[in-house]
């Protein structure tokens, strides 16, 4: 008889395995998975938009991103999306059921923490490592602090955003991909990385 479990895992439990890979030295790349994390889509109802706005303003006390830019807010990070949309990436504060009351009327919500993989990305090779997979230009200028950009890699479509600096004063990365790409964009970019050195890891913390 077939042994079933029913634990949560998470997508690349298999592909990751944590620890050094590729050329040997100080890794240039870090690609850290980062689990157990709380991610809600809001989309406005049509002819909801503003409304949806000041919804989002009242209760985050920041201004949804309405071009592709994120919004730090208390306990979470607000994402553009797409037009008249937008991610609330939380660590189990902002959830659908806790977020449905406050777009109640303007928006729709969606619950994509099963459905998405969340992957950072840093070091001093990470824009290297990126520029084999996206055309988008990732240099300070034209890609700061807070940019974001719904894009493909590899062929996978993802939504990709720069974080707050590392303490080391390096570029930190955020790739969103779905869970069915995911395993496949992984490998992509430890091929992809390896001629840097690649530290591999996990953790739990959205920061």
């Amino acid at each position: 008889m077939a042994e079933f479990s029913w634990e949560t895992r998470s997508p690349l439990h298999r592909a990751l395995v944590a620890g050094p890979h590729g050329a040997r030295g100080d890794a240039g790349v870090t690609l850290s998975e980062i689990r157990n994390f709380d991610l809600v889509q809001v989309m406005a109802r049509r002819g909801k938009t503003a409304e949806m706005a000041s919804a989002a303003n009242a209760h985050f006390g920041v201004t949804a991103p309405e071009t592709p830019k994120t919004a730090a807010a208390a306990e979470a990070t607000l994402i553009w999306s797409g037009p008249d949309q937008f991610f609330v990436l939380s660590k189990g504060r902002h959830t659908v059921e806790s977020l449905a009351p406050v777009f109640a009327t303007s928006a729709s919500l969606s619950d994509q923490s099963h459905a998405r993989v969340l992957i950072s990305i840093s070091g001093n090779k990470a824009r290297a490592l990126l520029a084999k997979l996206s055309s988008i230009d990732l240099y300070p200028a034209a890609f700061p602090v807070g940019a974001a950009a719904t894009t493909s890699m590899d062929h996978t479509s993802v939504t990709l955003w720069r974080g707050n600096d590392a303490p080391d004063g390096q570029a930190v990365f955020t790739v969103l991909v779905f869970s069915t790409f995911a395993e496949s964009l992984w490998h992509t970019m430890l091929d992809s990385a390896a001629e840097y050195g690649v530290e591999i890891g996990h953790s739990e913390d959205l920061a």
